[in-house]
């Protein structure tokens, strides 16, 4: 998506190790038009799949989930990092590790709010190795709900997360591909991004 692309160009930073901040625009401080774009875009690629609801993980999904979410005019349920007092019942967990913190995360999702009935679609922010998304699907597959699909804004391309999400058969939609980030440069992969 040439939008996304010229945002991540122009507003993006390459830093050491793999990191590409989006922050300025993404998922710490929001363009809600760029964003609201985004939320077309992947009800484009995902509208005739009959979504029930819309998950992600906290935190930097949400914002996009939830303007996402008003163009298929479902709700967003995200899974928290975190136990609080105000789930109760049943839940769903698994366990996620996140590149930028470095740590380990159990995700949890209160079981009432994806049922057997539900399509769901995966919203997230970025998809380079993996294992957020892997544990959204784990937390699908407990609920015996459908994934119909993962809607993601920016995929490192040359990262693992995209070929072992697509081998479990999820039909994985990224805005923006890239293929290498290097002496502060960014290539795209249109091949894998086109649609």
């Amino acid at each position: 998506m040439q939008l996304l692309e010229n945002a991540i160009l122009e507003r993006g930073r390459v830093k050491d190790g793999d990191v590409l901040k989006v922050d300025a625009f993404l998922n710490h401080q929001m363009d809600v038009s760029l964003i609201n774009e985004l939320g077309k875009e992947f009800f484009r690629r995902f509208g005739d799949r009959g979504v029930t609801k819309i998950l992600t993980i906290e935190a930097s999904g949400i914002g996009i989930a939830c303007i996402t979410a008003q163009h298929f005019g479902v709700p967003v349920v995200f899974a928290k990092k975190t136990q609080s007092r105000n789930i109760d019942g049943e839940v769903l967990t698994s366990q996620v590790t996140s590149f930028t913190h470095q740590r380990n995360y159990d995700i949890i999702v209160s079981a009432r709010f994806l049922s057997p009935d539900d399509r769901v679609l995966l919203i997230d922010d970025f998809l380079a190795k993996g294992s957020a998304m892997l544990g959204l699907i784990s937390l699908v597959r407990q609920s015996g709900a459908t994934i119909v699909g993962a809607g993601i804004c920016i995929e490192k391309g040359f990262d693992v997360g995209g070929k072992a999400i697509r081998d479990l058969g999820i039909d994985v939609q990224s805005l923006a591909v890239i293929k290498e980030m290097r002496d502060g440069h960014i290539v795209f992969d249109h091949d894998t991004a086109a649609d």
